[in-house]
């Protein structure tokens, strides 16, 4: 039976990131994709220029038309923008909290856009980190949920991690990507096993929506019954894979894409 997943995120009309990158990760992982629009962004590889929010209201209509109708099977959650959406939200979810939920903490933009607002940090803090199964903040993410220093060497990593499933999660993974060197590791922390997911990294600028990606892509491996530990790792092959092959696509002039169907394309490249 294949499995039916949801994210709840922003829209990337570029589509290298937000729910444009989570349904092709959700495709490429072999799930069906549905998606509920937070917000709506005008922006393309080279940054975003511009956000026109979607009502907290409309956003919470469009998760229970979905749990309405069709079988959820698991749930991904990016860009929330807002303190009204992070409730809404939570408010949608409250009666699938036995469901997989990865909460992927889009704060800001790889350009640097922040995609958050200031006083929507503790209503994401407070309502949607204690529904996640897996929260999977980058090392600024981390760092803003923690009010910490932006962790800089892998021992100042673990112990983030360590410390975030304080705030609820089951499993907090943080992504390493921002650590300099020619690694690319991620490390978890389930309460008791602090586990690493090493990565080489690619010489590349071609990594728009590797957070999305990795996000979406476990929550659609949680989705078909793998355990965290199993999915994350899937998830962590299947970008890094996604990032090795980016630049055989030509998408824009700034930060592109990663390549979501690497491995089903083969006969294209």
């Amino acid at each position: 039976m294949i499995k039916n997943v949801l994210t709840i995120a922003g829209s990337d009309p570029s589509g290298g990131a937000g729910i444009q990158a989570d349904l092709k990760s959700f495709a490429a992982n072999g799930v069906y994709g549905m998606a509920a629009i937070t917000a709506l962004t005008a922006q393309n590889t080279q940054g975003v220029q511009s956000v026109e929010l979607v009502s907290a209201s409309f956003v919470k209509a469009q998760i229970e038309a979905v749990f309405a109708d069709i079988r959820v099977d698991a749930i991904k959650i990016g860009m929330i923008a807002t303190a009204e959406i992070a409730v809404a939200v939570a408010e949608a979810l409250a009666d699938h909290d036995d469901l997989p939920i990865v909460l992927d903490p889009v704060m800001v933009a790889k350009g640097g856009a922040p995609l958050l607002q200031d006083d929507a940090t503790e209503a994401l803090r407070r309502r949607l980190v204690p529904l996640a199964s897996v929260l999977t903040p980058n090392l600024p993410e981390a760092a803003r949920l923690l009010d910490e220093p932006v962790a800089i060497t892998r021992d100042e990593m673990a112990a983030q991690a360590r410390a975030l499933p304080n705030l609820g999660p089951q499993i907090a993974l943080i992504k390493g990507g921002h650590l300099e060197g020619s690694d690319s590791p991620d490390v978890a922390w389930d309460g008791e096993t602090l586990q690493w997911f090493e990565g080489s990294r690619h010489s590349t600028r071609n990594t728009h929506g590797t957070g999305c990606s990795l996000s979406s892509a476990i929550a659609a491996q949680l989705g078909q019954g793998k355990s965290p530990a199993a999915a994350i790792a899937q998830a962590k092959r299947f970008v890094t894979g996604a990032i090795a092959a980016a630049d055989l696509q030509t998408v824009g002039h700034g930060h592109g894409p990663v390549h979501h169907f690497y491995d089903l394309w083969k006969d294209n490249l």
